[in-house]
């Protein structure tokens, strides 16, 4: 257990340091994206019990890597490339869940040839090198595909689709009481499990990506960018195996045109961030 801690410690150490300077900066303007309220289901299962399961299942997963050798260590150039990303991303999330300002954000590169990422609810951030390798990803378009994960996180979508199964195979009845005790008890024993076989709803899917793009522009990377990403995503999924993103994140015109149609409203976000440096 000690050394599962110091190895978790010493990876959010080198994120967390980095983004103290900028833990004062208040929360972002009102959001110039569109995507409503965040999903009621959410509310049918713990936030704590997600975000501890997430922690456990993530301290397991950078483990085994570490194991085998494919952790990258948090000197290496693309380590640093994503966690300078996630220094500039990271103080916006707080108007999209207040809660995140408590998060122990990680940001780790796993050496696999899956084109893949992914950011667990609490923060807990993964690339893995054949999606920056294979698409060849300029900063803002890896920016993208961060901002992307971590509104799945912010958004609680793991959490409603949780909230959904549960009330789907509990019934109404249990639904009432697990909102009345704010817990899940048992029915949260393989959380961990469920984390890592999730797939999002295409609603999810849109809200995310706009999120996303917005949380990129006011980090001060290109809009454009995510088009740019999902136009690499649709030249890349023509039945590669290794497509584990485009599994759960399907690529689609419409997906493009969404994205074309939102630039413009986060556009003056990004001048702004920008020219603040």
């Amino acid at each position: 257990m000690c050394l599962l801690c110091d190895f978790k410690a010493s990876r959010r150490q080198v994120l967390c340091g980095g983004i103290a300077s900028l833990a004062t900066v208040g929360l972002a303007a009102h959001a110039q994206v569109d995507v409503g309220p965040p999903s009621s289901l959410r509310k049918l299962v713990s936030a704590e019990q997600v975000e501890g399961a997430a922690a456990q299942q993530y301290s397991q997963m950078m483990s085994s890597a570490d194991a085998q050798r494919a952790l990258y260590p948090n000197n290496h150039p693309q380590v640093r490339r994503l966690r300078e990303i996630a220094r500039r991303l990271i103080p916006h999330s707080n108007s999209w869940n207040p809660n995140a300002k408590d998060w122990e954000w990680e940001v780790n590169l796993i050496h696999s040839d899956q084109i893949n990422a992914f950011c667990m609810p609490g923060g807990k951030i993964a690339f893995y090198s054949g999606i920056l390798d294979k698409l060849k990803l300029s900063n803002d378009e890896a920016a993208m595909i961060m901002g992307h994960e971590m509104a799945h996180a912010l958004r609680e979508h793991a959490r409603a689709q949780m909230g959904k199964g549960s009330a789907t195979s509990l019934g109404l009845r249990i639904g009432a009481a697990l909102l009345g005790l704010g817990q899940v008890g048992d029915i949260a024993a393989d959380l961990g499990t469920q984390l890592l076989s999730l797939q999002f709803s295409r609603s999810d899917e849109t809200e995310a990506d706009l999120v996303g793009l917005e949380l990129a522009a006011r980090g001060a990377f290109q809009p454009n960018a995510s088009v740019t990403l999902w136009q690499k995503m649709a030249a890349a999924s023509g039945g590669a195996s290794s497509m584990s993103f485009l599994s759960t994140h399907p690529s689609s015109p419409d997906r493009i045109k969404t994205l074309q149609r939102n630039v413009p409203k986060v556009q003056g976000l990004f001048e702004q961030a920008r020219a603040a440096g």
